[in-house]
């Protein structure tokens, strides 16, 4: 793609990485064949393509972001499908992160919509007030049909029935090996998790400890900043990153680290970017080291070895999140680690596409979210699986919201399969007894 950028705006390091994205798209339109905007509204400026040439004006000119530029960026899920099928390599996630940083600095959003998207960027990343915002939301869901918003509803709907206590295991401290000590790793407890569903913390600890691993928690450590950096909050995303940084670092150089592991695929996206988004900053060469040792919980068990298991009598269905096949590249780890451990592992149809879930996307375009629940809870469903697992809170959320069927974590699976307690979604299913 031909573009005009002036030697000025090329001195801008966001603009000079958007140049170098735009000239290695050739409209070839291949994304448009595996994008779930499309496929849902069937609007070229709803594919990436169509997005891209957006963007591609806005930046150009220089101007600031239109209404009808919004609305379609804020379509955009980041599910990163279309980079798995770019046969040319385009790297849309920078190019639509930077876009959306350029919009937060250049529209101004109706009064409504500013506000909640400021509520989610102080709440969610933190677990102690996400927790409340969770109870009070509990309260107000019997009157949401008074509620005119459909993001607001969306808003009551998605706190869970029932709010786990808050683990322990989540501060900061250290949890020794069993037996000889193999690896010393970083655990990245999250925010939003912490609140939703501490079961999958406490799992990923038994196992990495029964596997031979020391775990520390360390303090200072937080949310990875990927709800706000997806919401063009540069300074806050920034913030919550280097706080990463400094933990991990601090860390490493004072008792060292052969991985830091994240258990959540839209938090391991985005830390494995760090090196990235601190390019130009002074913690560029920390944070290039923290992305380097930032390893997806299934990463990190292949490595250390699984005993093989015999068959569990489980029909699990794998839900591959976006963050974990399409930006993370992790394909077959997850689904090789559950078949080891004996449990019987089947895919449904269209497995590359989005959930819905996305961040806040389910919160801030409902309609669009639900539409593509429904479709992937129709063909998780169709596979009659006894369990569905994934390897993402927010897709665990989304997909449990829209089935009976017991959705866990892979992890707590795993778990199960190697002397840990049965996972708590599946102590009432009959069908499982």
């Amino acid at each position: 793609m031909q573009t005009m950028f002036s030697a000025g705006q090329l001195r801008d390091p966001g603009i000079a990485r958007a140049n170098e994205i735009l000239r290695s798209c050739v409209h070839c339109g291949f994304c448009t064949a595996t994008c779930p905007t499309y496929q849902v509204l069937g609007d070229e400026l709803d594919s990436p393509r169509g997005r891209i040439y957006l963007i591609k004006d806005m930046l150009e000119q220089g101007r600031p972001a239109d209404e009808k530029t919004v609305k379609h960026i804020d379509r955009c899920l980041s599910c990163l499908a279309c980079m798995t099928t770019c046969p040319s390599g385009v790297h849309y996630m920078h190019l639509v992160d930077q876009a959306r940083a350029y919009i937060e600095k250049t529209y101004k959003r109706p009064f409504l919509d500013r506000m909640l998207r400021a509520v989610l960027a102080r709440i969610i990343p933190y677990p102690g007030r996400f927790r409340l915002a969770l109870f009070a939301a509990r309260l107000g869901r019997p009157f949401a049909f008074l509620v005119p918003d459909a993001r607001l509803k969306a808003m009551l709907a998605m706190a869970p029935k029932v709010i786990p206590p808050v683990s322990r295991n989540d501060d900061p401290q250290v949890f020794p090996a069993e037996g000889e000590r193999k690896m010393r790793v970083a655990l990245m407890t999250g925010c939003a998790q912490k609140a939703l569903n501490t079961d999958i913390n406490d799992a990923t600890i038994r196992l990495l400890r029964r596997l031979g691993c020391e775990v520390v928690v360390a303090r200072g450590a937080g949310c990875c900043g990927a709800l706000t950096h997806h919401m063009g909050k540069e300074a806050l995303a920034h913030a919550s990153a280097a706080a990463n940084i400094r933990a991990w670092m601090e860390e490493k150089r004072l008792h060292g680290l052969d991985a830091i592991v994240i258990n959540t695929s839209g938090c391991g996206t985005t830390v494995k970017d760090y090196g990235h988004m601190f390019r130009s900053d002074p913690l560029a060469a920390d944070a290039a080291t923290v992305a380097g040792l930032a390893r997806d919980i299934s990463e990190v068990l292949l490595t250390l070895g699984l005993p093989e298991g015999a068959p569990k009598g489980l029909r699990v269905a794998y839900h591959a999140a976006c963050s974990l096949q399409h930006g993370q590249g992790i394909k077959s780890a997850p689904k090789d680690l559950l078949k080891r451990v004996g449990y019987a592992v089947v895919e449904p149809a269209d497995s590359h596409l989005c959930c819905g879930s996305a961040g806040t996307y389910n919160l801030l375009q409902p309609a669009i979210s639900q539409e593509l629940k429904a479709r992937k809870v129709a063909t998780l469903a169709a596979k009659a699986p006894d369990v569905i697992a994934a390897g993402n809170i927010g897709c665990m959320i989304q997909i449990g919201s829209g089935t009976g069927i017991p959705v866990v974590h892979t992890v707590e699976l795993l778990d199960w399969a190697t002397g840990g307690p049965r996972p708590r979604a599946l102590t009432d299913t009959a069908a499982l007894v």
